[in-house]
This record gives structure tokens, sequence and C-alpha cells, in this order.
């Protein structure tokens, strides 16, 4: 398995993996990903959005097929590596980012504020927003 930036050829593999682990967002085409590449098959993805005021780590996914191999892990690694500043990410699944290096924050930056529909159904007591310097 290799982990490498996406180029423009890998955006219909990334958008299908995205949409089957309903991690796809409007205009996710316009950020910056990595994919786990095993024999050529897309397995895993993770993208960094530049906002206004941060960068947020978004769509971390891998096949079913393809986990516990490690590779959201080194997914992150790598976006991690060649983030310009401190990410900040939204979750339900803390625990996971903790492991990353990741800590919760109180206040989210002003451009990752969410449509109140993005909320809807989640657990709130669940839910976090983390950062993680870069170096």
């Amino acid at each position: 398995m290799r982990i490498r930036e996406a180029r423009e050829q890998d955006r219909p593999r990334i958008r299908h993996l995205a949409e089957s682990l309903e991690l796809n967002y409007p205009e996710m085409e316009n950020d910056r990903f990595w994919v786990a590449d095993e024999g050529g098959l897309i397995i895993g993805i993770v993208g960094l959005k530049r906002r206004p005021d941060c960068f947020e780590l978004v769509a971390l996914g891998v096949d079913p097929a393809s986990r516990q191999w490690g590779v959201g892990r080194k997914l992150v690694q790598a976006l991690l590596e060649a983030a310009p500043s401190a990410v900040y990410l939204a979750t339900v699944i803390p625990h996971y980012f903790e492991r990353l290096g990741f800590v919760r924050t109180p206040l989210a930056p002003t451009g990752m504020a969410k449509e109140p529909s993005w909320c809807e159904g989640c657990d709130t007591d669940r839910c976090a927003v983390m950062v993680r310097t870069t170096r």
C-alpha cells in the first residue's frame, strides 16, 4: 500500500469512495486529497480543506474491507506532514483522533461553522472540535 497525494485522475474514484462512505460534500473537488493506493485501487482518502482562518481535515475514510491495517492513521500522518499550519476537525469519534495527537478545543475557527442541518441526528455529547499542530 502506498500513501500519496491525489492526482486529478483520482478525483472520480475519490468521489465514489466518499459517496459510498457518506463522506461526500459539495465542492470536494476543490480540496487537496491524499489517497491510500493498493495495487491501483484507492482504498482510503483524506482531505484538507483551506478555510479562511484555518485548515480542516475532512472526509477521512477507508474502504471497509481494508480497515484495521492502519490506513487511516497513515493518511492522517501524510496530511499533517504537508499541512502548512495547525489542522482542525469536527468529529464524533474524538477518541480515534486523540490517538493521532489531536486535542479538543472549546472554540472552532469561524470558517468551520457548519450548517445546522449538518448536525441533525448527531449525538452532541460525542461531537468535538479538535486541533493538531503540525510541527
